[in-house]
C-alpha cells in the first residue's frame, strides 16, 4: 500500500533541520515522492523517467526511522543523479553512483543534523558507499540504534549457536557457523541452507 504524502508531511520523516536541503533536490528533480508500509525485500526504490510522461520516481519505507529515512533518500536521489549524468550506461553501484552519493552525503555532515554516532558512521561511509545502508555492517548497527526496540527482535549475529528464528516472512531457521561474512542457518522445514548477513534482523524464539 501506498500513500502519496504531501510535500510538508514529509518533515514529520526527516531528522530536525534536513526538511530545506532535501526539498531542494526534490523540487530541483521534479521527483515524485511515495512512502510505502513497510517492505521485507527493499528500503527504497529509484525510477527514471520513461516514455509515458512520467519524471523521477522515488519511493522509501515509512517505517524507517528519521536517520535511515533520510540516508535510504539520499541513496535513491544519488541513483537519480547519476542517471541524470550518465543514463544507463553505468553500473547502479559502481564508481559513478558511489561519487553521486559520497557528494550528497557530505552536503549532510557536519551540520548538526545527526547524532554523533550516525555521523561518524556517515563519515565511514561516504569513502566506500555500500550498495545498500543494510551492506554496510557499521552503518547498519548504528541506525538500529534509533529504531523502537521489540523485545523478541535481535540481529543475527546477536544469536547464539543453534538458536531458532523467525524472518519476517514467517520461515523459521537454525542459526549456524559463521562463513567469511555471513551466517550459515538451516530452515527448519526444508533443511536447506541459507547465508544471512550479521546485521539482518530477526525474530528469537524460544
Amino acid at each position: 500500500m501506498k500513500k502519496e504524502a504531501p510535500l510538508h508531511a514529509l518533515a514529520s520523516y526527516l531528522p530536525e533541520g534536513t526538511f530545506d536541503q532535501v526539498m531542494e533536490f526534490l523540487l530541483l528533480y521534479k521527483v515524485h515522492l511515495t512512502i510505502t508500509r513497510e517492505r521485507q525485500s527493499i528500503l527504497g526504490d529509484y525510477r527514471h523517467p520513461d516514455g509515458n510522461g512520467k519524471g523521477h520516481r522515488i519511493s522509501i519505507n515509512g517505517s524507517l526511522n528519521k536517520y535511515s529515512f533520510l540516508i535510504t533518500l539520499l541513496h535513491e536521489i544519488a541513483h537519480l543523479t547519476t542517471f541524470n549524468k550518465y543514463a544507463n550506461r553505468v553500473p547502479a553501484h559502481g564508481k559513478e553512483w558511489k561519487q553521486e552519493f559520497s557528494a550528497i552525503l557530505h552536503s549532510f555532515v557536519g551540520k548538526g543534523y545527526l547524532p554523533h554516532d550516525v555521523e561518524q558512521a556517515v563519515r565511514q561511509s561516504m569513502t566506500n558507499p555500500a550498495a545498500s545502508s543494510c551492506a554496510d555492517e557499521n552503518l547498519m548497527r548504528v541506525l538500529r540504534n534509533y529504531d523502537d526496540r521489540k523485545d523478541t527482535h535481535f540481529l543475527v549475529e546477536q544469536l547464539p549457536l543453534h538458536q531458532l528464528f523467525k524472518t519476517k516472512d514467517g520461515r523459521i531457521f537454525r542459526k549456524g557457523e559463521r562463513i567469511r561474512k555471513r551466517y550459515r542457518c538451516e530452515e527448519v522445514a526444508s533443511k536447506r541452507i541459507y547465508l544471512f548477513s550479521p546485521v539482518y534482523e530477526v525474530e528469537v524464539l524460544n
